[in-house]
């Protein structure tokens, strides 16, 4: 095993007129587990399908380790993909699916059932092994799929094409904590593909976000939820997403509308910005300005905690509060943003906002 590098790798499917994957330099660290991340069409598959020589990237060169393989098949690769939706023999038992990959490869009989049998244990398939993969459900089928993915011990890299789309919901969970459970017992790296935000920040050590074709940022799901360093990933990642709002700076200060909301931190110049702060971020006084008047416009009650939407110039804002909180619609209210706020330049995050000296916290 060792380091995937890419090295100006990029892709078009219309001869250059337009890019899927536009040319990119990343490096997927050995033994790490990463999700993909972004919405359909975004180039996650396109990026996946390079890694593993099901697609020739148009530019750019490919490393494993210190061996280029930018044209070097599938086949000699020593990769391991699980698609979308289940690949199997159909007319082999399951035991024999798993075993596939590794008779293939000549293991010994006894290190076949005993990699068999580990896989089979943690991915819950003990009660299926005799049986035909045929006859199994669809979801069942993609917990085989993977198993013949993960069950190889000295493959290069996994890589995991949104792999629980035809899973049921309620066993994605156990699922994802299986996949974790094998990834520390096989030390594979991993690269799981998904759209979902649930799945890629409970799964992976760093998630890698990416945006019509190109990485707009990278870090532990921590990082990305405190410190969205692009618009879109403040929107994508959290439910609900981070507010955006259109400012201005100018003598230091950034105001919405005619609302001073706070002070400029960074060095930069005078002129409009966008404002993004995270629900968890905002918070709701009846009377204390400065901040940013705005309308309730209604109130989410989730049980644990509210959502307080409102309406201020135009454009909607949300705060997640107390459960206890006793907030109704129609009624104004001051919205300040005390903490994690920060300004976006051409999407791209430019600075943050501070308090104003003297102002009374909500």
């Amino acid at each position: 095993m060792a380091d995937i590098r890419l090295e100006g790798v990029g892709h078009s499917y219309d001869g250059g007129r337009t890019w899927a994957l536009k040319p990119l330099t990343w490096t997927w660290r050995d033994g790490r587990a990463y999700a993909l991340l972004g919405p359909s069409g975004c180039g996650k598959t396109t990026l996946l399908n390079i890694i593993s020589g099901l697609l020739s990237p148009t530019v750019g060169r490919i490393w494993f380790g210190e061996r280029e393989v930018t044209s070097v098949p599938t086949a000699g690769r020593n990769i391991a993909q699980v698609f979308q939706f289940p690949v199997l023999y159909e007319e082999m038992s399951v035991y024999d699916n798993l075993a596939f990959p590794l008779r293939n490869r000549r293991y010994p009989k006894a290190e076949v059932d005993q990699r068999v049998r580990t896989v089979s244990r943690l991915l819950g398939l003990d009660d299926q092994l005799g049986r035909r993969s045929r006859r199994l459900d669809p979801g069942r089928q993609q917990i085989v799929s993977l198993g013949r993915g993960l069950v190889r011990p000295e493959v290069a890299a996994v890589l995991l094409d949104e792999p629980l789309t035809v899973i049921d919901p309620a066993l994605k969970w156990t699922l994802r904590s299986k996949l974790k459970e094998i990834h520390r017992d096989t030390g594979h790296t991993l690269v799981y593909v998904t759209h979902d935000q649930t799945e890629a920040l409970t799964f992976a050590d760093e998630v890698v976000v990416l945006k019509d074709g190109e990485i707009v940022q990278s870090g532990t799901p921590a990082e990305l939820f405190l410190s969205p360093a692009h618009e879109f990933v403040g929107h994508f990642i959290g439910s609900p997403g981070m507010n955006v709002l259109p400012a201005e700076t100018a003598d230091g200060l950034v105001m919405v509308g005619e609302a001073v909301v706070g002070r400029a931190v960074g060095e930069l110049p005078p002129g409009p910005v966008n404002v993004g702060v995270r629900p968890e971020f905002v918070r709701i006084t009846a009377h204390d300005p400065p901040g940013l008047q705005a309308r309730i416009t209604g109130v989410d009650r989730m049980g644990a905690y509210h959502l307080v939407h409102a309406e201020a110039g135009g454009h909607e804002l949300v705060a997640k509060v107390d459960a206890d909180s006793a907030y109704s619609p129609g009624t104004t209210a001051f919205f300040h943003f005390a903490d994690a706020a920060f300004l976006f330049r051409d999407e791209v995050r430019c600075g943050s906002i501070a308090p104003l000296e003297g102002r009374r916290e909500a």
